[in-house]
């Protein structure tokens, strides 16, 4: 069964084909989920609740697009509004006294790190920092976004990036990992 069949087969409402669309995304959308909740049970509620939010707004994919991309927006933003009942992101502060052009130069790590690596550095990031980084280095969200997903402003969401880069660097150089500037 293509793309295009299963989820034709999910908007008639087959089990079957909720069950195989759940078990081909679910793996992946979890990983995507932890980014942001790092409790395994938290996590579990959310990638549930993103699933019924899939299920219950399927006729809203159009088509256009990837299908995964539809699915792990609908994710991210369960995720977010989950940081968001916890009041986690509301410890984030406009810092406009920083300047961004002494942290803009991006980190080159010298090695590899496993991705149980990056993640375990990503964990110790405050929640604030945490999000925004992950919403703009993996997820691909424009600064003027992030700002509208969290509420936040354009100059925090910012200042966010910039110090979980920063702190994600002193965390890489701690562990003597070799790190060259851009």
């Amino acid at each position: 069964m293509n793309e295009a069949d299963l989820i034709n087969a999910c908007r008639a409402g087959q089990p079957q084909a909720q069950r195989k669309l759940y078990e081909q995304y679910a793996p992946k959308m979890l990983g995507v989920i932890r980014r942001y909740i790092f409790r395994l049970d938290e996590a579990e509620d959310v990638l549930v609740e993103g699933f019924f939010k899939v299920f219950d707004k399927l006729d809203s994919f159009n088509g256009q697009g990837s299908f995964e991309g539809w699915i792990r927006r609908i994710m991210v933003n369960e995720a977010l509004m989950k940081l968001r009942k916890k009041h986690a992101l509301q410890k984030a502060t406009d810092l406009t006294v920083i300047n961004p052009n002494h942290f803009s130069q991006d980190a080159k790590v010298g090695g590899q790190l496993a991705v149980q690596d990056i993640l375990r550095l990503l964990e110790q990031l405050p929640v604030g920092y945490r999000t925004v980084f992950n919403l703009y280095v993996i997820e691909g969200y424009k600064h003027r976004e992030i700002a509208d997903l969290l509420g936040i402003s354009i100059n925090t969401s910012k200042s966010q990036l910039i110090l979980a880069k920063q702190r994600m660097r002193e965390a890489l150089e701690r562990l003597n990992y070799p790190i060259t500037s851009k």
